[in-house]
């Protein structure tokens, strides 16, 4: 395919050799006799510079096609490349012909030349990728998506790609969505009991808010494996933080205990923001100027960092030295809230903190019971600014204790049957974790609503596009 891309052209040396831009105006200038048009074609943050001089031209055609150029038009643009005298910019291009392939007239186009809300661009989600912001968010969603499934292949793991519809809550939380081709509104009319045996699947079933349970099954097959793909979670949340539809990484280590998990999870995080720092200073330097001051900083200081290990109790214990800054008051069996964990990496520990031994009341079902019979293996990675940006723990292997463990829940072992056998067949110790991908892109681009770091946010109320 040869269609060169900006980000490449404004690799090449300025020899005056001929190459064609292709891409959408972003800006159009005039000064006497010239014309200055940036183009941008999403390969990379920077525009580039075409210039016509009109003085050059004897075909008045060429004054007649710029005529038809503003922003958002989409163009193919020939040149000879030459170094830049502006400062910013090692080349542009000295423009010989123009084209005009799709228009868009400056009335009625919504993307002009001007900083436009985020609340207002989440309107028009279809175009707000051509803007800096979401353009620079695109491109490091990108390369770390590429980025996970590096860091797990170079390490033996294997990718599994888990079902999206399912019949077992992995939360046991009870927030799923309904997947059925039966006419409910029909069958409520008629005052019918809903019978799923006659569903597609014979019985309820609905999108799945993990594939841990399933990569568990693989995992104690091939050892090492990851999933990485979209989950779902009917939680009525309308905030900032909460989205009905998102991505998860979720590793899960055969023969690893809680402290293997705790290793892995802090070697995977400085993976991918080292990444981040290398392949996207560009858009790491944008948002370092517009949106979040610092965020380059931020993420070299966890890179560099060592974790800071603390139990759930001895957390709990920093808190209540300053109970009274909180607006939740902490103690022991309450559910850290976002105030705390902040508190614990920016006040406490000064950097990134792994909580491990949470009391099992707060924690799920297949999480490994401790000595103590009162808490379980389960880890919270915890970063400055953010908070929990990873969740784990060492699995339950002993089948007679998990199932009591889901009984005492209220839950129903048969419902798990098959998440049993692997206790029954072959047990082993496995540990694993999950990242949610768009609080990753949240605290890497200093970004604050995660409605803003997906291409189409599903939330309450919210299923356009």
């Amino acid at each position: 395919m040869n269609i060169p891309l900006i980000k490449e052209i404004m690799t090449l040396s300025p020899e005056g050799q001929t190459v064609i831009i292709r891409g959408w105006v972003r800006t159009k200038r005039e000064l006497k006799h010239l014309v200055f048009i940036e183009v941008n074609d999403g390969s990379c943050f920077k525009n580039i510079q075409c210039t016509f001089d009109l003085s050059q031209f004897t075909d008045q055609s060429i004054s007649e096609q710029l005529a038809e150029v503003s922003t958002g038009v989409s163009v193919e643009i020939s040149g000879k490349l030459v170094p830049s005298p502006a400062a910013g910019q090692p080349v542009e291009v000295t423009a010989s012909s123009i084209s005009v392939i799709g228009k868009a007239t400056a009335e009625n186009y919504p993307l002009q030349k001007k900083r436009h809300s985020l609340e207002f661009l989440r309107e028009i989600g279809h175009l707000r990728a051509r803007t800096n912001t979401f353009g620079a968010v695109a491109r490091v969603r990108s390369r770390l998506a590429f980025a996970i499934h590096e860091f797990f292949q170079h390490r033996g793991f294997q990718y599994v790609h888990t079902p999206i519809i399912t019949a077992s809550d992995c939360e046991g939380a009870g927030a799923m969505f309904q997947v059925t081709t039966l006419d409910l509104e029909a069958l409520a009319k008629s005052g019918k009991a809903v019978d799923y045996s006659k569903d597609f699947f014979g019985k309820r079933s609905y999108l799945t808010v993990s594939g841990q349970l399933e990569a568990e099954t693989y995992a104690t097959a091939l050892s090492r494996v990851y999933t990485f793909g979209p989950t779902f979670r009917a939680e009525n949340s309308n905030t900032t933080r909460h989205l009905a539809e998102f991505w998860m990484v979720e590793p899960e280590v055969a023969f690893a205990h809680l402290e293997d998990n705790m290793e892995l999870a802090e070697a995977f995080l400085k993976h991918l923001f080292n990444v981040a720092l290398t392949d996207c200073r560009e858009d790491l330097e944008f948002f370092n100027e517009r949106i979040q001051q610092g965020i380059i900083e931020t993420l070299d200081s966890v890179v560099n960092s060592k974790f800071t290990h603390m139990t759930y109790t001895d957390a709990v214990k920093e808190l209540e030295k300053n109970a009274g800054a909180f607006e939740f008051k902490p103690y022991w069996g309450c559910d850290l809230q976002s105030e705390h964990e902040k508190y614990l990496t920016e006040k406490v520990a000064g950097g990134p903190v792994i909580v491990t031994d949470y009391p099992k009341e707060i924690k799920a079902f297949y999480m490994k019971l401790n000595e103590d019979g009162k808490t379980v293996r389960a880890m919270d990675v915890l970063v400055p600014r953010l908070g929990e940006i990873i969740g784990g723990s060492e699995r339950e292997e002993r089948l007679e204790v998990l199932e009591n463990r889901i009984k005492e829940l209220g839950m129903n072992p048969e419902d798990y049957w098959w998440y049993l056998d692997l206790r029954r067949f072959g047990t082993v110790p496995h540990a694993g974790f999950g990242l949610g991908f768009e609080r990753l892109i949240l605290y890497v681009t200093g970004m604050t609503n995660i409605r803003d770091v997906i291409p189409y946010p599903r939330a309450v109320g919210q299923a356009d596009f």
